[in-house]
């Protein structure tokens, strides 16, 4: 399994967590885990988006033969479109195996 950590500051965390949650919604199971959402996206996959008071903590995981960069890059693209009247921009982390 591959994670991928980052990070968004935005002054509204749970909004953008929301919004890309509902926006996914089709894609799989949302849960609410110790204040987490957690998505369960299928192969595998998975999204946490942790709510903080500054910024938006994001996480997506992949099996080893999963596509786990096309993820992160579709996440990426998202939270920022969602953003972008605030310029709002994911920093992502390294990469752990």
């Amino acid at each position: 399994m591959g994670t991928i950590t980052g990070r968004m500051a935005t002054h509204r965390p749970a909004r953008y967590a929301k919004q890309l949650t509902s926006h996914w919604s089709a894609h799989g199971p949302i849960t609410d885990e110790g204040g987490a959402l957690v998505q369960r996206l299928g192969d595998g996959r998975v999204l946490v988006l942790r709510p903080a008071t500054d910024h938006l903590h994001i996480e997506v995981s992949a099996p080893a033969d999963g596509d786990i960069s096309r993820l992160a890059d579709a996440v990426k693209a998202h939270l920022e479109r969602f953003g972008q009247r605030e310029n709002l921009s994911v920093i992502w982390d390294r990469t752990t195996q």
